[in-house]
């Protein structure tokens, strides 16, 4: 009888859990289904998709094609590159210089970097690594990417250019997202470690997590190997593009991986730094990347759409916002023909990843569905966030289509530059952005590099 009784206990108190509630075959069934059949609804070529529940990998697969020309399918392996998901690895390279008594959240930048210059001596001076990753520079959002995209300049002349920046906010007064301060934080790791961080990234996270389909180059992508190509969507039709170097902005965006290699790093993210039972930094270095540094307004059409959404911020690499009474942890990137999307939800020992290969908004739409899955949202109660953000899409593409008729329509027609195309050709120099040349093509028209 007393052995019942502790059986009994012992049941109701799995029950009560729900992180430890198992998820039904059903459930992987339901959801696998409506993944495949969202890729044809938002017309996209590829997706991968791996979802972890309570230590477990519970779906791990491909959907679509690699490449609309070559309709070879995707896999579990198939690489795609994640942008922005990037940030969370640099946050995490830093956590463990800090657990190794290499630096600190609250150091000085110039500690590392004497070179280092923003906008105000002031600024200048006090900057911290935690500033770095919580996007309170003061300068506005996306400010300064023109400096890095499609350029050859090095990661420290980049850093030296953003000097000639001009603010759009207060120091540390409010939200700016900024890819070159993620620049700054991985030359940081390279100070304090000896390692750049490209070898930091692959020595204490790549290699020991198993993660072989993942690098930090597009030179490291394995030629005619298991990789999804960027696309295009015009006027409906997808188009495959090539893949653009992002290796000068390395620690915001520039990682290639697969949601297999990535299903590992959401263990260890829900493992807070540990897995299987090797400790890659300590539990409290998760709880500081995970707090609220800078506030984010919550939209209006956040507050209409998604009521439970009480907050929204940005920690350390990571967004933050309250959906549904939990604290759900993401990042979203967006990178030349494809969008990709981390979630973790840590109280449900809950995290999935969606990595796409056009650009669309399907990842934030199936982060919602996932989450009111996996969270037990009533079906009464759950919103249909497919047919939402569907009409998104079909705004867009209207638009898009009126928006070619317009400009069609408003060419004067006979008539011609007012001087010889050769006459614009040449170099021409800024000293923030670097030099821009522009040539004459050989059937016609301006190319500007």
């Amino acid at each position: 009888m007393y052995k019942l009784r502790i059986f009994a206990a012992l049941w109701l108190l799995t029950i009560a859990i729900p992180g430890l509630a198992q998820v039904s075959k059903k459930t992987i069934e339901k959801v696998d289904r409506m993944l495949g059949q969202s890729i044809v609804q938002f017309n996209v070529p590829g997706m991968a998709v791996s979802i972890v529940k309570d230590g477990e990998v519970i779906l791990s697969r491909g959907y679509g094609v690699r490449d609309i020309n070559t309709q070879v399918p995707v896999d579990e392996n198939t690489s795609f590159a994640i942008a922005s998901n990037t940030k969370a690895f640099t946050s995490a390279a830093l956590a463990v210089l800090i657990d190794e008594g290499k630096l600190k959240w609250d150091d000085k930048v110039r500690k590392y970097l004497p070179y280092f210059s923003l906008y105000s001596p002031y600024v200048s001076e006090e900057m911290t690594v935690r500033d770095l990753l919580c996007h309170r520079s003061g300068l506005g959002t996306f400010s300064g990417d023109l400096i890095w995209y499609g350029t050859t300049h090095s990661r420290e002349e980049i850093i030296r250019r953003a000097a000639m920046l001009e603010p759009k906010h207060g120091f540390r007064e409010s939200f700016g997202y900024q890819n070159i301060m993620f620049i700054v934080a991985g030359e940081v790791v390279e100070a304090a470690s000896g390692m750049t961080w490209d070898d930091f990234l692959r020595t204490k996270f790549f290699a020991p997590l198993g993660m072989k389909n993942s690098n930090t180059s597009t030179r490291d992508l394995p030629a005619n190997g298991n990789v999804a190509m960027p696309h295009n969507e015009r006027m409906q039709k997808n188009q495959k593009i090539e893949y653009v170097n992002w290796d000068n902005v390395g620690p915001a965006g520039s990682i290639n991986s697969s949601v297999r290699d990535l299903s590992q790093w959401i263990k260890l993210q829900l493992g807070k730094g540990t897995l299987d039972s090797v400790k890659y930094w300590n539990e409290a270095r998760t709880y500081e990347m995970w707090e609220n540094h800078t506030p984010i307004p919550v939209s209006g059409w956040q507050r209409k759409n998604i009521p439970t959404r009480h907050f929204s911020g940005y920690g350390l690499g990571w967004e933050l916002m309250e959906y549904q009474g939990y604290k759900v942890v993401s990042h979203g990137g967006g990178y030349d023909g494809m969008i990709s999307k981390t979630v973790l939800v840590p109280e449900l020992n809950l995290g999935f990843v969606i990595l796409t290969n056009n650009i669309n908004s399907l990842p934030s739409c199936l982060a919602y569905e996932l989450l009111d899955e996996f969270i037990g949202v009533p079906v009464a109660e759950q919103k249909d966030w497919l047919a939402l953000f569907y009409d998104f899409r079909k705004a867009d593409l209207d638009e898009e289509a009126n928006r070619e008729k317009v400009l069609e329509e408003a060419k004067v027609k006979n008539t011609k530059p007012s001087a010889d195309l050769a006459a614009y050709a040449g170099t021409y120099r800024s000293d923030m952005y670097g030099d821009i040349e522009v040539s004459v093509r050989q059937e016609g028209g301006l190319d500007i590099r």
